[in-house]
């Protein structure tokens, strides 16, 4: 028994990865190209991205919204947790990355379900909001820029449905909101961003200590 969470060790987290992460072989290619990469530590990790597809298939999610594609790891894992009709909105800025996650997607053969959107994220959300799309989403990953978080949040606010969830990656931002000798744009951004979130009577609120930290916000 334990009233707190545990510290995982080297060895502690190689034994959770060889005895709960079923990551499909797709999945592992795609993930061991991008650690290849200088922007390696952009990618979500194996068992955060199982995490994710497990919820939505709890939800029976069918429309998926995502701020941050990268190289596509998230956005495999989510799209291949969908129906065979279901639908991911996903939004970034590079064309060199999302190439990478173009051809997995391709070759994973949900390339239907997913709609990439080349551009600020905000266009896209706010194109979104005009097109009609509000309360029409059952989950969104955010993992972008840290100092839109509050931003993007209160986009998805309006986009994911009541009982919708959206998720944050980065809450914890490898323990740096909690050293108060750091004080960069970056962290002062999600120090800000946790506590109002903690303070927002609009949702159900857990922050999971999984990864560099995942925020889930259930819409009241």
């Amino acid at each position: 028994m334990s009233n707190r969470t545990i510290q995982l060790t080297d060895e502690l987290y190689d034994y959770l990865l060889n005895v709960s992460v079923r990551e499909p072989e797709i999945l592992r290619r795609l993930r061991e190209q991008t650690l290849l990469m200088p922007e390696a530590d952009l990618e979500i990790a194996p068992e955060q991205g199982q995490l994710m597809a497990l919820m939505l298939r709890l939800m029976s999610a069918k429309r998926v919204l995502e701020i941050g594609t990268f190289t596509g790891y998230s956005s495999l894992a989510m799209a291949l947790a969908l129906p065979t009709d279901g639908e991911l909105v996903t939004c970034d800025l590079s064309e060199e990355w999302t190439a990478i996650a173009r051809k997995y997607w391709q070759e994973a053969g949900v390339e239907d379900r997913i709609t990439l959107c080349l551009g600020p994220a905000l266009d896209t959300l706010d194109r979104l909001l005009a097109e009609g799309r509000r309360d029409s989403f059952d989950f969104a990953f955010i993992d972008a820029d840290k100092e839109n978080d509050l931003v993007y949040f209160e986009r998805c606010m309006k986009l994911v449905r009541t009982g919708g969830l959206i998720v944050v990656d980065n809450v914890l931002w490898s323990g740096r909101v909690a050293d108060p000798k750091v004080d960069d744009a970056d962290t002062a951004s999600i120090r800000v961003f946790n506590r109002a979130l903690l303070e927002d009577e609009r949702i159900d609120l857990s922050l999971v200590p999984i990864a560099d930290g995942l925020t889930l916000a259930r819409k009241r």
